[in-house]
């Protein structure tokens, strides 16, 4: 069993079903929120600030992202509203955003999730507060009785939150051309 893991998990690997943990945790003056069109500035404005940051632990989005920003996130909330995906946004009071979680490949009762969080808010808690709410919003609201995650070797960070959160190692897989770790977790309905 990887260090941080859930206790609950039996000795083969078996994740006992995800249950809400009653307190959500997110810090206060931040919520997580369903991305929408309103929030295109603040979400580029987050990518820019963050790019060099996020590329350090994950493949760099490219030029091409932030050129054609506008014109992917209406795509994306086309998707949305179509059920392929749930894109979340962790925004501070003052409309900043801090992070983003989402859950996409939605199909069958399953879906991957994936998250970014500012650099400055990172080693907080932050992360782990929103993937729980996320992980709740997933079993109740969207219907979802699996999630799978993953991280590439050198990310400890989020490997520690997906264990924090109940997520268990099932194996190994390249995440943007480098090793990674590959997690599920069992949501209760």
């Amino acid at each position: 069993m990887p260090d941080g893991a859930d206790p609950a998990t039996s000795s083969r690997g078996a994740a006992a079903p995800w249950q809400p943990a009653g307190s959500r945790g997110l810090p206060q003056g931040v919520r997580l929120v369903r991305l929408a069109a309103g929030h295109a500035d603040a979400l580029r404005a987050f990518e820019v600030e963050n790019r060099g940051y996020f590329s350090a632990h994950i493949s760099d989005r490219g030029d091409a992202f932030f050129a054609e920003f506008d014109e992917r996130l209406a795509e994306l909330l086309v998707d949305q509203d179509a059920g392929e995906l749930h894109f979340h946004v962790l925004v501070e009071d003052d409309g900043q955003i801090v992070g983003r979680v989402n859950l996409v490949d939605v199909a069958d009762g399953s879906a991957e999730l994936g998250y970014r969080i500012a650099e400055r808010w990172t080693g907080r808690g932050l992360a782990t507060a929103a993937v729980r709410e996320l992980c709740e919003l997933a079993a109740g609201e969207y219907g979802l009785k699996e999630l799978r995650a993953g991280t590439n070797l050198t990310n400890v960070g989020s490997q520690k939150v997906l264990e924090r959160t109940g997520f268990v190692r099932v194996g190994e897989r390249e995440y943007g051309g480098r090793p990674g770790i590959e997690y599920v977790l069992a949501l209760g309905v």
